[in-house]
């Protein structure tokens, strides 16, 4: 194989690997994430087949690293961890410290050192904020109370891990004293950390404001992510920080920005990417030998992540103002470790304190964790009620109070609306009107809970690409209706929702013919087309001003939307029809009324009042409590309120209107 093509062989098998091993993973219910680490697995170099080059693949991690980091940051809030402060912050502390004790002690009795067994003590202590997230979101819990308690205490575990990381180089130097090294580190971080909140506020809105102006998107998305790589390079180069802890100030300060939103969406695809190439190349460092050789420890090890951490952080709630369900759910989300648990190890590796073996175990008992942990959430609502028939220990539990739950449970008849942009707002609008129940699915984070603070029933996360549409009570719902703009989202979101509710009424949007027929054979029972309404309606006004009738209009319209959604467009015949409409005679119209109280008719018969021998036009139809009585017999009593319709040219249906509505 040419040598120079080595980068992107590697690239091309790991994305292809990860694409086998995350679709498998999912058909079988487990996150994606255990699907990468077995397709680095797969291509890494104690496995037979073709074997990925390490070194190259681990540079392209490190940048996943930085694009996750800054993804962090760009969603960290000081107030949402302000509000949870009295259960998150003592919370991660005492987790955290328990767990670095266990794995200590753990280590201390399969004979390692106290450093390595440090190492794994703190490894084991942090989980995953990508399988964390992806458990709430999956469960319908990302934006409840439970969900923002969970993620508070990630959080503060993420700023340890930060401290963590700028610290342990300093306690292992052996340039100059510990605590001089330790005192340097502190201070160079201090620098930095001041540097970007009171320079790089003021400076990097200002960048990409600039870049903003030139209306580029290329130029944009090439700013972010120069700010991104360039400052955690400059952090690392010039103040001797972590990459992860520059991208992650880096994410904190834009995030403050007007820009967060659009660098948010524009910095997506690249995590994603970047993401999946670093827990490709953690996976291409597992030794299957080494785990099978050491397949107890494994085992001790795994039991210590999934049964062992989560028991402790349940029985913090003894301790904490939090209720026993709000325990029980951040107990399960914590109940695993991931990325931040490798860049520790791999941190430990590379100052010495840890073996390539011991570092095995960690990413051994690392996988194992992340394919249990969705059953550790699916277990919640059977300990929470097992719990509940002891009231003595689940009243202990619920000391601080039962946490309000803001997710609707249990809905029935209601109408499914996925996103809430205009198309959205204005359906919801709509449905509260009628005094209708709703349910909104929406996937950004700023939006889903300003609803929710507005009392609009609301479930955060990504419909698309999760389980949440497993929560809403599908087969309950009255209809659903998808409005987000991007057809292959839809076609997904339709896909899933027909699959679990194969009976419920489908109303999706469409950009393109194509889009139409493709989301009909999904499952859609009605597609509209935005474009295609919005010029149909510009048509019709444009006719009606210059004096052509209704009716005519409205066939040639109804034949144009039948042939579009039917997908079977002919333009022949369209053109035919409007060419038969332009030469119509300008004739009939037909028109509503409603008959106000200031009217001669009201309270007299369609024979007394005698409508079409005054001005000419006929009623044939009227409408009474929302029911319409077609052809209403000549003793039909006309009352205030009532909608009339008549038949006539356009003077007698305006003079019908004069009479009735005065």
């Amino acid at each position: 194989m040419n040598h120079d093509l080595t980068l992107f062989v590697t690239i091309t098998m790991a994305v292809l690997t990860a694409l086998i091993g995350g679709y498998i993973a999912r058909r079988l219910g487990l996150p994606t994430l255990a699907g990468y680490l077995i397709a680095g697995l797969a291509i890494g170099p104690f496995t037979p087949g073709f074997v990925g080059d390490t070194h190259a693949i681990s540079q392209l991690a490190e940048m996943g690293v930085i694009f996750m980091m800054f993804g962090v940051g760009l969603h960290f809030s000081l107030k949402d961890l302000w509000d949870v402060r009295r259960i998150a912050i003592p919370g991660a502390i005492l987790q955290m410290v328990l767990a670095t004790a266990l794995g200590l002690g753990l280590a201390l009795l399969w004979g390692w050192t106290v450093s390595a067994g440090l190492v794994l003590g703190l490894s084991i202590s942090i989980a995953s904020t990508v399988v964390l997230l992806r458990g709430l979101e999956d469960n319908g819990l990302l934006n409840t109370s439970h969900g923002k308690v969970a993620i508070g205490w990630l959080v503060l575990e993420d700023l340890a891990t930060v401290a963590i990381l700028v610290l342990l180089p300093a306690l292992v130097s052996d340039t100059g004293g510990t605590f001089e090294s330790i005192i340097v580190a502190i201070v160079k971080t201090g620098v930095f950390v001041a540097l970007m909140l009171f320079a790089g506020t003021r400076l990097m809105p200002w960048i990409l404001t600039r870049i903003a102006h030139t209306r580029s998107r290329e130029l944009f998305i090439l700013a972010v992510l120069t700010l991104a790589l360039g400052i955690a390079f400059g952090a690392a180069e010039l103040f001797g920080v972590s990459l992860a802890l520059g991208a992650f100030l880096a994410g904190v300060v834009v995030g403050e920005s007007e820009m967060s939103h659009q660098v948010g969406a524009e910095i997506i695809p690249f995590r994603d990417i970047f993401a999946v190439l670093f827990f490709v190349s953690v996976g291409m460092l597992v030794n299957p030998n080494v785990v099978l050789a050491n397949a107890g420890h494994v085992i001790v090890l795994t039991i210590l992540i999934v049964v062992g951490k989560g028991l402790f952080t349940f029985l913090l709630s003894l301790v904490l103002p939090a209720s026993g369900r709000t325990m029980l759910i951040v107990a399960a989300g914590l109940s695993q470790i991931g990325e931040f648990s490798f860049i520790v190890g791999q941190t430990g590796v590379v100052l010495g304190l840890l073996s390539e073996e011991q570092y095995g175990l960690i990413l051994a008992g690392s996988l194992l964790s992340i394919v249990i942990n969705p059953f550790m959430f699916r277990l919640v609502p059977w300990a929470e009620k097992l719990l509940q028939k002891r009231p003595a220990i689940w009243q202990r539990m619920e000391h601080g109070g039962p946490t309000p739950n803001i997710t609707p449970t249990g809905m029935k008849d209601h109408v499914v609306i996925v996103g809430y942009g205009r198309v959205g707002s204005h359906t919801v609008s709509v449905l509260k009107h009628l005094g209708l129940d709703y349910l909104v699915v929406e996937l950004d984070a700023k939006r889903a809970t300003e609803l929710q603070a507005e009392g609009i029933h609301t479930l955060f996360g990504d419909a698309a690409n999760s389980e949440v549409l497993t929560h809403v009570n599908l087969a309950s719902a009255q209809a659903m209706v998808v409005t987000v703009p991007d057809e292959i989202t839809a076609e997904l979101i339709v896909t899933a929702a027909h699959d679990l509710a194969p009976e419920l009424p489908i109303v999706a949007r469409a950009s393109t013919q194509a889009g139409i027929m493709r989301l009909s054979k999904h499952g859609a029972r009605h597609v509209i087309q935005p474009e295609l309404e919005g010029g149909l309606e510009i048509v019709r006004h444009t006719l009606l001003t210059l004096g052509y009738p209704f009716m005519q209009i409205q066939t040639y319209i109804d034949s144009v939307r039948h042939d579009a959604y039917q997908t079977s467009h002919q333009d022949d015949d369209q053109h035919e029809m409007l060419d038969k409409l332009v030469r119509s005679v300008r004739g009939v119209e037909i028109g509503w009324h409603t008959i106000s109280a200031s009217s001669s008719v009201v309270g007299q018969s369609l024979a007394e009042a005698n409508i079409r021998n005054v001005i000419g036009a006929s009623i044939v139809a009227l409408m009474r409590d929302h029911q319409v009585i077609p052809n209403p017999k000549s003793d039909t009593q006309l009352l205030v309120g009532d909608m009339v319709g008549l038949i006539g040219n356009a003077d007698q249906v305006a003079a019908a209107g004069n009479l009735l509505s005065p």
